[in-house]
């Protein structure tokens, strides 16, 4: 009987809040939630990715959406226990609303609601065909000249852009667009995914050489299909380039290759783009209502304005077109930059015989893979995790369950720990003149890629080359000047070099809006990523969620999505739903569209 004791609690709660809001009693409705109290919805309620702080935002919210939602069923999950830990229950839920059904996730602090997460799960009569559901596939009977499926799936390529128009045009074939198109095509919403490289996973094979994912498998999965229990931790890329080119084969995805979008407008009376993309050497006018740029987290690539650039003799390139060492061996390579493309770059040339030094102009982060394994991401995704009964599906939604605005407290102790557990490799790095930090607040590696998206490096080898040496290291000093076969620096050194490679990072996504469709539509949209949060390349006000990321922008019918292979999975799941929705021609009534506060 202790055992069901938290369960009856929750449902008890869950059984006063339900009947509040069906009651439409808004005021008993947020007395069920603590004063200090977080509510994240993704698209269930709000039709757009939205974290209401506080009892005013959700009063506020349940006014404008409660009677146009209509939520039910507010139970704990089939199958799930709550659990009670200091002070602390927290349990699984599934509720519904008049379209949708609905998973979710809820913490109790002294008996009221502390914070909620409501996803999206499925739209009633647009479930995904799995299950009992799947498709037959095999035609049983007899019928003559039946096309087959090759024959059948051979003619839509042939039809889809020419004669029948794709509802989404997906801009960027990498994980992103991949993991997308696998979602819409699942909801069957048509779907073309333009990528200009020759073939998928193109994106990661032409990287330089070593790279390798710097994040655990069980963090990385594609939606639908795992990678096998015998895959490496750490993905070569060529290897996940692969992997993406079989997946987009086997997942039936519509895939136009070495096709590059040209330009892009939208009608506002037809609701629809003209998308002009160069295909074969012809231009080709497609006529999506919804327009996806699926082209990474990172936008355009920040190449610096240095004095004297044009004049050098040497190989000089963003990091993003690094061909790899391969060339430069007995070379004088200098790597500008100390982020992980950076280290990983360094350590490659120094591998294959180049003289490298790395000119670190402002502080990382860094963090040992094998510790930020353990004690950052262990308990959600690892092989334990998953003895635990923490599948990747639950531990994205546990991820997703804490809210922003706090997120920072639970990392700061996490990277508390890691310091003191690495505390020789860091006095290392310092010795060697490493200029390290740990973000604003302490808060350490994912809040600084949430806010930023740069600034740090998980460390898988090149930190120790510089603490002996073997990676040279010129810190707190920036560019002056490019010579022919130098570079001077700000303290009056100048360094030899035949190879100097700029890993400079990247701009915001919008930046591929500014070219693709106009530099209005860029700025009226706004910067991309980021939260408000006022840290160091973060400007205020707050946010409370990524910019303009996976939700309805200031531009109708255009969309971002991008992140890492953990958010490309996640995420895919609710943009497709909003998608699949307006398709099917569900009211979407958007509550909270972010106001734009900085354009770049």
């Amino acid at each position: 009987m202790l055992d069901k004791a938290p369960s009856k609690k929750l449902s008890d709660l869950l059984d006063q809040f339900g009947g509040a809001l069906a009651a439409n009693d808004i005021d008993s409705a947020v007395g069920c939630f603590q004063e200090d109290c977080y509510w994240r919805d993704l698209v269930t309620f709000t039709w757009n990715i939205k974290t209401m702080e506080g009892k005013d935002q959700v009063r506020d919210m349940l006014k404008s959406q409660l009677s146009k939602t209509k939520p039910s069923h507010w139970a704990l999950a089939k199958g799930e226990d709550a659990t009670e830990s200091g002070g602390l229950i927290e349990g699984w839920i599934s509720f519904e609303t008049e379209v949708a059904r609905g998973f979710g996730h809820i913490r109790l602090k002294e008996g009221k609601i502390w914070t909620l997460l409501t996803t999206m799960v499925e739209l009633k009569g647009h479930e995904e065909p799995a299950g009992f559901a799947r498709p037959m596939g095999a035609k049983h009977g007899s019928g003559k000249n039946r096309p087959t499926w090759k024959e059948e799936r051979e003619k839509e390529a042939a039809e889809l852009g020419f004669k029948t128009q794709p509802y989404t045009l997906i801009i960027g074939g990498g994980q992103g667009g991949i993991a997308l198109g696998a979602r819409l095509r699942q909801l069957g919403v048509p779907a073309i995914i333009v990528e200009k490289n020759e073939r998928a996973g193109d994106s990661w094979r032409k990287r330089y050489k070593s790279l390798c994912l710097h994040d655990p498998v069980w963090y990385d999965h594609l939606p639908y299909i795992d990678f096998p229990k015998n895959w490496p931790v750490f993905s070569p890329k060529d290897k996940i380039g692969d992997w993406l080119e079989m997946y987009t084969k086997v997942m039936e995805l519509n895939y136009w290759s070495s096709t590059e979008a040209r330009s892009a407008s939208y009608d506002d009376e037809k609701k629809e783009w003209t998308v002009v993309v160069r295909r074969d050497g012809k231009d080709i006018t497609l006529k999506p209502k919804q327009l996806v740029l699926a082209t990474g987290q990172s936008g355009k690539a920040n190449l610096p304005k240095f004095k004297g650039m044009e004049t050098f003799k040497g190989d000089q390139h963003h990091s993003s077109k690094h061909p790899g060492p391969d060339d430069y061996a007995g070379k004088r390579a200098v790597v500008i930059g100390s982020n992980n493309s950076a280290h990983d770059i360094a350590a490659a040339l120094w591998e294959a015989g180049a003289d490298v030094t790395m000119v670190q102009r402002s502080s990382t982060h860094i963090s040992r893979s094998d510790t930020l394994m353990e004690v950052g991401l262990g308990s959600l995704y690892s092989e334990q995790a998953l003895q635990n009964g923490i599948t990747t599906a639950k531990a994205d939604l546990i991820f997703a369950s804490l809210p922003y605005k706090i997120l920072h407290e639970f990392q700061i102790p996490a990277y508390a720990e890691m310091k003191k557990r690495d505390a020789a490799f860091y006095k290392g790095l310092e010795k060697a003149g490493f200029m390290l930090d740990w973000g604003d607040d302490e808060s350490g590696l994912f809040m600084k890629y949430l806010r930023r998206g740069s600034g740090y490096y998980i460390d898988v080898g090149a930190s120790q080359l510089i603490i002996d040496g073997s990676i040279k290291l010129k810190s707190g000093v920036d560019v002056e000047e490019i010579r022919q076969h130098s570079v001077v620096l700000s303290d009056g050194s100048e360094l030899p070099a035949d190879l100097i490679v700029y890993a400079t990072g990247y701009g915001s996504m919008n930046g591929w809006a500014a070219d693709l469709i106009s530099r209005e539509t860029a700025d009226k949209v706004g910067k991309c990523w980021g939260l408000g949060s006022n840290t160091t390349k973060d400007p205020g006000p707050w946010e409370g969620e990524l910019r303009n990321m996976w939700k309805p922008t200031q531009q109708e019918a255009l969309w971002f999505h991008g992140g890492n292979l953990h958010q490309s999975r996640h995420y895919s799941q609710f943009l497709s739903l909003q998608l699949k929705a307006r398709h099917a021609g569900l009211p979407t009534p958007v509550y909270g569209l972010q106001t734009v506060h900085h354009k770049g």
